[in-house]
């Protein structure tokens, strides 16, 4: 078995990847980790594809309206410029994200695993089955195409 490609946000192969814009259609619920002092100050999340990113105190813990199981961490000064509350406890994402097929860093190979160092900690995933986002200050992490699909809509 090939070992997983890494990839940081700093990675020159990302300079070379055909990104494109995208912007998320759904509500989600979000909450800040505030742990209390006698508390432990990170918290591991699980994804649903077996990854642990883990939360630090003040991060923005997000979920899907839909999948309120599916949560992640994201770091409070991103939340803040990407986000948008419409009520207490829920939002939309406002900045674009780009994205691009992890196939294109494989070479087409669907199987091939790739490591994506996020801020919230390393995902191993399968390149076939994710996209590679990044964010407004250049960070990075998978995005599945399922939600993709369902969730992202081309910006023109």
């Amino acid at each position: 078995m090939t070992e997983p490609i890494v990839l940081t946000s700093d990675s020159p192969i990302l300079d070379t990847l055909n990104f494109k814009p995208y912007r998320n259609t759904s509500i989600r619920k979000v909450k800040p980790f505030l742990p209390g002092p006698n508390e432990p100050q990170t918290l591991e999340v699980k994804t649903p594809w077996g990854a642990t990113l883990t939360a630090k105190r003040g991060d923005m813990l997000i979920s899907e309206i839909d999948a309120p199981d599916d949560v992640w961490p994201i770091d409070p000064e991103i939340f803040d410029k990407t986000y948008m509350m419409t009520e207490p406890g829920v939002c939309i994402k406002r900045a674009v994200v780009m994205l691009v097929p992890l196939v294109e860093i494989t070479k087409g190979d669907a199987d091939q695993k790739v490591t994506i160092e996020t801020l919230e900690g390393p995902e191993t995933v399968r390149a076939g089955d994710f996209h590679l986002a990044k964010g407004i200050r250049g960070e990075i992490w998978a995005y599945p195409n399922e939600k993709v699909k369902d969730k992202m809509r081309l910006v023109e």
